[in-house]
């Protein structure tokens, strides 16, 4: 098979064990500063995916995200603006030092971080979160800090060539937090030595200004960060990155990937980890922001869908694919129509489908974590129990149970009875919100049939399947010369009160023939 027809999983995990050495480190990180949206589901589904992929052929791998919560915190989420009056005077403080104004949580940035750990529950994604603030407290960063400071100049000419940016005189390696009012994104170092340094805390970064504060640090003390672009590589070393994505905004020319890659080779003059970058997540054309709160969110979704469903979503694309989510309820019940199709592929010889299945069958897999640990060299091992929490149509389900309104008699007129308990709360959530298509939100009430109705009843009989009795309906308007389309219009209308509805041969089979005799007739 050709690298071309693999998943992007799969092309990842090879270059990982052709290239590393075991055992592999995984890494990711991200700044927890408001809601967890999809591209922060990304940048922990796409690592977690490359683990499972390496520890499917047998390898030793662990999988590290860094909750980047040392960051300042620089602006207030929309969901959080209720609290605007208890936040705004921790502007520019580290996010792990702002308090959590619901209570809940240590911090701000733990806040957001917790509803990321709930994410991954959801999703049944397992990795070791490490928090920046807790390692900068260790001193992990103290060596990479010491050596930036002895080596400055060096790091700001590789800075500002890999960025294109000329950086101002004051440039330093580290950004200070103040021992008066607990800033760090109004700080400076005056003077420098490589285990200690002065500060002032005098700029004004535009949401906040400095307390005018003067100070003298120790490295460690461990009251600093170091700049982005600088502590990017350094965790890598930390960790030991075996692999390491990002978002293409970061691999663009002159974005961090650049900076870490040429830090991490001509500075620390260290092997480089293997890179790879990942699209967008967009709504109907438009980047989401965590920050301000943009687009719909995760847990919103997810009760409308389950979550294997939302991890397909994401792992079936090309990995530098955006991805739109575009989440109508025709494009939702699309998901739920491949997601099935997708699970009959997985039951195949998956190398033996076309790429565009292959894909399907793969990212199925995935997203049910199917996936087994192989003891056999490079090879794949997957569970070849392919079911799924339900079998019925979601479509199905939605019909029927607003034809019985009762969950137990869906169960078993659809003989899935474990399924649509499954999906029950699915459903339920689709009617409490009105996100129903039109033609699917319709409620049972019968008319006496009349013409050419009535006798169109009268010949349906109860072996009649719903293909059947939807032939059945073209059948008998064309043999007694009525536009289909009307009668199709005429038996709604008799039946829902509406022109338009579910397919028709699946509304009056899930009604049952003889109910519908007595109720017209």
């Amino acid at each position: 098979m050709t690298s071309e027809h693999k998943h992007w999983s799969e092309q990842l995990a090879d270059r990982v064990i052709s290239e590393k050495k075991e055992p592999y480190s995984v890494t990711s990180g991200m700044t927890t500063s408001g809601p967890a949206h999809f591209g922060t589901i990304c940048e922990f589904l796409f690592p977690f995916t490359i683990s499972k992929m390496l520890e499917a052929r047998g390898k030793n791998v662990t999988f590290y995200l860094v909750g980047d919560i040392l960051d300042a915190f620089d602006r207030i989420p929309i969901p959080m603006e209720k609290y605007k009056e208890q936040l705004e005077p921790h502007l520019g403080k580290p996010l792990c030092d702002v308090p959590d104004p619901t209570g809940k949580s240590k911090s701000f940035g733990d806040y957001f971080l917790d509803e990321v750990r709930e994410l991954m529950k959801k999703l049944n994604v397992k990795c070791n979160i490490l928090c920046a603030n807790d390692m900068y407290a260790a001193g992990q960063f103290d060596e990479w800090a010491k050596f930036y400071l002895k080596n400055e100049e060096k790091a700001k000419e590789l800075v500002e060539r890999t960025s294109g940016r000329q950086l101002p005189k004051d440039f330093s390696v580290i950004m200070p937090i103040c021992e008066k009012c607990g800033k760090i994104a109004t700080t400076r170092v005056t003077k420098h030595d490589v285990d200690s340094y002065e500060y002032a805390c005098d700029k004004d970064a535009k949401y906040t200004k400095g307390c005018g504060y003067i100070g003298k640090a120790k490295i460690s003390d461990h009251k600093y960060k170091i700049l982005w672009r600088l502590h990017w590589p350094a965790w890598k070393q930390i960790l030991k990155t075996s692999i390491e994505g990002a978002g293409v905004d970061h691999h663009t020319q002159g974005g961090s990937e650049d900076t870490c890659k040429a830090i991490t080779l001509e500075l620390m003059k260290k092997d480089y980890h293997i890179p790879y970058r990942y699209g967008f997540i967009l709504l109907e054309g438009k980047k989401y922001s965590k920050s301000k709160g943009l687009g719909i969110g995760v847990s919103e979704l997810l009760s409308l869908i389950p979550p294997e469903i939302l991890k397909y979503l994401l792992l079936r694309p090309d990995l530098e694919e955006n991805i739109d989510i575009n989440p109508t309820p025709e494009n939702l019940l699309r998901a739920y129509e491949e997601f099935q199709q997708a699970g009959e592929l997985a039951k195949k010889n998956i190398d033996e489908l076309n790429r565009a299945d292959r894909k399907k069958a793969l990212a199925f897999t995935l997203s049910t974590d199917k996936m087994n640990r192989s003891a056999v060299g490079d090879q794949i091992s997957r569970n070849h129990d392919f079911s799924m929490h339900w079998q019925a149509a979601f479509l199905d389900v939605l019909l029927y149970y607003q034809v019985y309104y009762d969950w137990k008699k869906v169960g078993e007129a659809l003989n899935d009875s474990n399924g649509v308990e499954y999906l029950k709360p699915y459903v339920e959530e689709w009617l409490k919100r009105s996100f129903v298509p039109e033609d699917y939100n319709f409620k049972y009430q019968p008319k006496k049939a009349e013409g050419k109705v009535h006798d169109f009843i009268s010949q349906l009989n109860e072996k009649m399947d719903a293909l059947a009795i939807h032939n059945a309906v073209f059948e008998f308007a064309k043999s007694n010369g009525i536009e289909p389309k009307e009668f199709f219009k005429q038996l709604y209308q008799t039946l829902i009160g509406k022109d338009r509805g579910p397919r028709l041969g699946k509304l009056i089979f899930a009604l049952g023939v003889e109910r519908l005799k007595k109720d017209l007739l």
